[in-house]
C-alpha cells in the first residue's frame, strides 16, 4: 500500500495524537455512558477531527440558493360595466355562466401515512442531515430508514460539501439536496423566503403539487425538520392569502432534549404557529455570511413529484 504524502501524514498523527489526548480528558466511561453530555463532546470532536484529515471545503459550484420574491396580493379584477341601454340595431350578447368560486374551506394535509415506519434519529447530535435526507428517501421510498442507511449517508459527505453551502465544511441545505439526487430523488432546489408566511405557504403549495416532503432548515440553519404535511384555512394552491397554521413534523433529534431548544416531539406531531415561531427562525450562522440566506427562512422544495426519480 502506498504511504500518504509527508503533509497527509502528518495531519493524520495529530489527528490520531489529538484523539489521544481527547480520550484522557474525556474518559473513555464517561463518551459511552454520556456522563455529563461526554457521549456528544465527543461526537462534535470526531467531526472536527475529520474536518481536519478531509482538509480545506471544496470551492466549486453546487446547488444554488433561489431567492424568491414576495408576491404581491392582487386586487380583485374588477368587472367590466355594461350600458344599461342597447341601440335598437344592437343583438344582446348572452352573458357567459360565470366560473363557480372554490369554496374557502380549512385544509390539513399529511403525506406521511405511518410517521414511525419512515422516521430516523440523528446516531449522533450533528447528524440531522443525514438523517434527514434518510426520512426523505424513506418517504420518497426509495431506502429503508435504518442506521445502516444513515450512517452511508453520513459517510458521503464529503462528495457534496462545498464552502458556499457551508463554510465550516459538512452538510448544508446544497450538499443535502445533492445527497438525494445520488439516491434516485432530484429536483430538491434550495428557497431562500423573506419571511416564515411566505416560506409556509410556499412549502405548502410545492407538497399539494408534488406529494412529497419539504426540508424545512430550523433553529437558525443549524438543524433539519422534515415536513410532511400542514394545516391553512384555506388551500393555498387556490387562494395566495391562505393562512399557513402550522406543520406536519419528522423531527430527527426525537427524543433527545436540546439545552437550548427543549424536548423534541414525536414523529409527525403537529406544530403549531406558536411552536413554528419558536423554532423556525431566519438563517444565522456564526462561521461567516452567506448573502443569499442570512436574515431569510431556508427551505429545501421538491419540484417533482413522489417517486419519480431515477
Amino acid at each position: 500500500m502506498t504511504a500518504p504524502p509527508p503533509r497527509r501524514r502528518r495531519r493524520v498523527l495529530r489527528a490520531i495524537g489529538a484523539l489521544g489526548l481527547a480520550v484522557a480528558v474525556v474518559g473513555t466511561t464517561a463518551i459511552w455512558t454520556d456522563t455529563l453530555g461526554a457521549g456528544d463532546k465527543w461526537d462534535r470532536l470526531l467531526d472536527r477531527i475529520d474536518r481536519f484529515i478531509a482538509g480545506p471545503v471544496p470551492d466549486r459550484s453546487s446547488v444554488p440558493t433561489v431567492v424568491v420574491t414576495p408576491v404581491p396580493t392582487l386586487a380583485p379584477t374588477p368587472r367590466p360595466t355594461r350600458s344599461p341601454t342597447l341601440p335598437p340595431e344592437a343583438t344582446p350578447v348572452p352573458t357567459p355562466t360565470p366560473e363557480p368560486t372554490p369554496a374557502r374551506v380549512p385544509v390539513d394535509v399529511d403525506m406521511a401515512e405511518d410517521p414511525e415506519a419512515v422516521f430516523a434519529h440523528e446516531l449522533k447530535v450533528t447528524w440531522c442531515a443525514p438523517a434527514g435526507v434518510t426520512m426523505v428517501l424513506a418517504l420518497h421510498g426509495r431506502v429503508e430508514a435504518t442506521d445502516d442507511v444513515q450512517r452511508e449517508i453520513a459517510g458521503r459527505v464529503h462528495e457534496f460539501e462545498s464552502y458556499d453551502d457551508s463554510h465550516n465544511g459538512g452538510w448544508g441545505p446544497a450538499s443535502m439536496s445533492e445527497a438525494l439526487a445520488a439516491y434516485g430523488v432530484p429536483g430538491y432546489e434550495v428557497h431562500a423566503y423573506e419571511t416564515r408566511e411566505d416560506a409556509l405557504r410556499g412549502s405548502a403549495v410545492a407538497i399539494e403539487a408534488t406529494g412529497a416532503p419539504v426540508v424545512l432548515l430550523a433553529w437558525r440553519g443549524a438543524h433539519t425538520w422534515v415536513m410532511s404535511g400542514f394545516r391553512a384555512d384555506a388551500d393555498p394552491a387556490i387562494f395566495p392569502d391562505a393562512v399557513v397554521s402550522g406543520a406536519y413534523i419528522l423531527d430527527p433529534w426525537y427524543p433527545d432534549i436540546s439545552s437550548i431548544w427543549g424536548p423534541s416531539d414525536p414523529p409527525g406531531t403537529f406544530q403549531d404557529e406558536a411552536e413554528m415561531v419558536r423554532n423556525f427562525l431566519p438563517w444565522k450562522r456564526p462561521e461567516g455570511k452567506y448573502p443569499d440566506r442570512d436574515g431569510r427562512f431556508i427551505v429545501m422544495i421538491p419540484t417533482l413529484p413522489l417517486g419519480s426519480g431515477g
